[in-house]
């Protein structure tokens, strides 16, 4: 309790005010149940960046790098079989000179 008056700096009454509105609002139930809740996500929070801090301060002999997932879709993607599709008529590679033109 005194870290929490220290960093707000709140003294005693101050305090005393907020937990009496605090249970008029939530009723006395489910103020346990709130600081449960409360202490659950601070667990997490506290969790979450000590792994975070953990992960940059980890040497780089620890750092392993993984493919991308996608990469490894496409490696294992089987391809389906193509068909070939109908010859296009043959056209000669020299079209004959047309003999009409005037000279």
């Amino acid at each position: 309790m005194n870290i929490l008056a220290s960093l707000f700096n709140l003294g005693g009454p101050d305090l005393l005010v907020i937990l009496l509105i605090a249970l008029l609002l939530f009723g006395a139930k489910k103020l346990p149940e709130l600081a449960r809740g409360m202490g659950l996500a601070m667990k997490e929070f506290h969790k979450a960046k000590d792994e975070f801090d953990r992960e940059v301060t980890k040497p780089a002999s620890e750092v392993t790098v993984q493919p991308a997932a996608n990469t490894l879709a496409q490696k294992t993607e089987v391809p389906a079989p193509v068909t070939p599709a109908a010859p296009a008529p043959a056209t000669p590679a020299n079209p004959p000179a047309s003999t009409n033109l005037p000279s």
